[in-house]
């Protein structure tokens, strides 16, 4: 399937450490990635880094050193945990690059042009953790909402967006388009907040209170709001060697930016420049610690991924999460249930298929596929070569459900386990007159090995390249019709089987 393919994720901020959550929004956009790329498709992935802001600032004059440093240090590890899970994004966005910072500017200029942007006194309340201006409106039982942190009081002029005059024109696009925000709960949620009248969107902040911003192209003593500024990163990084890709196909983000953020200032900026809108909104939910919601307010809470990535190897992480999540709901992280995904679902189940396949061709068959061309097949045969199991994991993927599409692979898997255990080929071997009914049951197997490797390179791409070596086949990425039922491997010499998930060292026992 030819074309191209545009998706990103939020950016994140730089201000403290990433944590798990980081971590599966980008597996997440990966997945998809990766999956559009087996379609064949020209794909650009952007991920990346909010490097702007008061709270960057202060973490930077915290650490005594200046911002610039702080954003290099802290990017560089948001990076190294991208590469550590095999996120293979097209581009990982910085917004202190100087490109972006000068698409900034132009959008700004614009829209002050065109009388989108104005100048007022604003007295009011101000958060200091969301950083943004916020009214009696938005507390909940008469106090401020635990997202917004510290709300102080203040007074000062500032540079505003005109939101209000675009709210209709935003309430006719999501009627219109229905499949726009993803899952559907979310667009109820956007539908409300969108039934009262917007306020003015501050998009400026005065260099005598946050000097770590993009200076207004039209007033050098203030610097843009650091929410301006991330949305544009979409725009500015679209390009690829002279070619646009917009608008974009799909923009992950969690559901905690959703309003106002992306679902109000994103869409209203982009229809004053007159640029299309995004093709679908997926808002995905939260992780939580055993129970606890995992926030950085709390350190306790949050999960740190790097010690998973190196103790079950990053696919283990990337399969639990995808998983485990299900489509803009949260879900809930602990370690019993992490380890029992990978003993069981991982090591048990698809490990255990692929060792024992390849095991028994090398020890029956000296490492060379059978052919059983022309065999009698039975029913168990005609099950395991069905597609259902390919059709099921592609519906899912088109429904943004990769927990559903794993499901679908998984169950592949379970009816090779299921095939073994029923087939007995260590039976067969005993028997010289059960000779092409081995090679049946071999055969079969091999060929189910080699589709398992492409249905599960876009979750688990790592596995995906194993699995494709102890076969001796090329490598990735590979088509996904290639996950089809096919008789390519007839006559073809494997290599020796090698644990794709290692048993874990059994934990030592509490002393009395």
């Amino acid at each position: 399937m030819a074309g191209s393919y545009f998706l990103t994720t939020a950016i994140d901020y730089v201000n403290s450490a990433p944590h798990l959550g980081h971590a599966y929004e980008k597996v997440l956009a990966d997945f998809f990635s990766r999956h559009e790329k087996s379609l064949e498709r020209d794909v650009l992935f952007l991920t990346g880094v909010d490097e702007h802001g008061q709270k960057v600032q202060q973490s930077a004059q915290r650490e005594g050193v200046e911002p610039q440093l702080f954003a290099d240090q802290m990017s560089a590890h948001f990076q190294r945990l991208h590469e550590s899970l095999g996120v293979a994004s097209t581009h990982f966005v910085r917004t202190t690059d100087d490109h972006h910072k000068k698409i900034v500017r132009e959008w700004l200029q614009r829209l002050h042009d065109k009388g989108e942007i104005f100048f007022q006194e604003y007295s009011g309340f101000y958060s200091v953790r969301q950083e943004q201006f916020v009214t009696e409106k938005d507390k909940v039982d008469g106090q401020w909402p635990e997202i917004f942190g510290e709300v102080i009081e203040t007074k000062e002029p500032n540079y505003y967006f005109k939101l209000e005059p675009y709210r209709q024109q935003l309430l006719k696009y999501i009627e219109e388009n229905p499949e726009w925000i993803v899952p559907a709960f979310r667009r109820k949620e956007l539908l409300g907040a969108l039934a009262e009248p917007l306020g003015d969107l501050c998009i400026s902040r005065p260099k005598s209170r946050l000097t770590w911003g993009i200076p207004l192209p039209f007033n050098e003593d203030y610097v843009t709001y650091v929410w301006f500024d991330a949305l544009v990163n979409y725009y500015s990084f679209a390009s690829v060697k002279g070619k646009l890709f917009w608008p974009p196909d799909l923009q992950i983000i969690g559901k905690d930016i959703l309003i106002p953020a992306h679902g109000v200032y994103w869409p209203i900026m982009l229809f004053a420049l007159e640029l299309e809108l995004p093709k679908h909104l997926l808002v995905h939910g939260f992780w939580t610690n055993s129970g606890a919601k995992i926030s950085k307010s709390n350190a306790k809470s949050l999960i740190d991924p790097v010690p998973y990535v190196e103790k079950f190897g990053p696919d283990a992480l990337r399969y639990f999460v995808l998983r485990e999540m299900v489509l803009g709901q949260d879900a809930d992280f602990s370690d019993d249930r992490f380890e029992t995904r990978y003993k069981t679902d991982l090591g048990n189940d698809l490990g255990n298929l692929v060792n024992r396949t390849l095991a028994m061709i090398g020890r029956y068959r000296e490492g060379v596929v059978p052919n059983y061309d022309g065999f009698h097949l039975v029913e168990s045969d005609n099950g395991l070569r069905s597609d259902i199991y390919v059709d099921e994991y592609r519906a899912a993927v088109e429904q943004f459900a990769p927990h559903l599409a794993l499901q679908a692979a998984w169950k592949l898997v379970q009816c090779g386990n299921q095939y073994v255990e029923e087939t007995a080929p260590w039976k067969l071997a005993k028997d010289p007159a059960q000779a092409k009914r081995l090679d049946v049951v071999l055969g079969l197997l091999a060929e189910t090995v080699r589709r398992l490797s492409v249905l599960v390179q876009a979750a688990l791409p790592f596995t995906s390249e194993k699995i494709r070596a102890q076969l001796q086949l090329f490598p990735g990425p590979v088509r996904i019709e290639e996950a089809l039922f096919g008789n390519s491997l007839k006559g073809h010499a494997i290599g020796k089987p090698e644990p794709l998930f290692p048993r874990l060292e059994e934990k030592p026992p509490a002393a009395s």
